[in-house]
């Protein structure tokens, strides 16, 4: 906590920021940067082992292999998240599982499991971008923000 917050603290709220801060267990950083290097380098080689895999055996190229690959990657990671599994690889690995495409694909299948209760439509489909929404959001308008500066320096190059 900041010097600021401290002098702004009563006696008693200091003492017992002291007190919180002896009884609070120590995080182990490394090991959990440890952790989530592993699983995160583990799905990003998953991943490239599937476009090898795509290129090499059923005839794909490099561009038209990335789509079977995303597609495998986030049925594989809606379908652990249904099952428990990636739930407790990201207790365990922390962040080494927000790859981006598994964790938009653990985010929305999570979103729809915990509102199934409501039904389908309701609860399932009215629920699916809920948490992972803005996302899509942002993600849609930074494209087109990306793309129409590439226009401008396209055009303005082409004159």
């Amino acid at each position: 906590m900041s010097n600021m917050k401290k002098k702004k603290m009563t006696p008693v709220q200091q003492e017992y920021d002291k007190l919180v801060s002896s009884i609070e267990p120590k995080r182990p950083i490394l090991a959990n940067c440890i952790r989530a290097f592993i699983v995160g380098g583990t799905i990003c080689t998953i991943g490239q082992s599937l476009q090898w895999l795509f290129m090499n055996y059923f005839n794909f190229d490099e561009k038209t292999s990335v789509a079977p690959t995303l597609v495998v990657l986030i049925f594989s990671a809606a379908l652990f998240t249904g099952l428990g599994v990636f739930d407790h690889l990201s207790q365990w690995a922390g962040c080494g599982t927000a790859i981006p495409i598994t964790g938009f694909a653990n985010s929305i299948a999570s979103a729809s499991i915990e509102h199934k209760s409501e039904g389908f439509v309701l609860g399932v489909a009215g629920n699916m971008f809920s948490l992972a929404g803005a996302v899509v959001v942002y993600g849609t308008f930074a494209a087109f923000i990306v793309a129409t500066i590439k226009l401008i320096i396209t055009r303005l190059g082409a004159m």
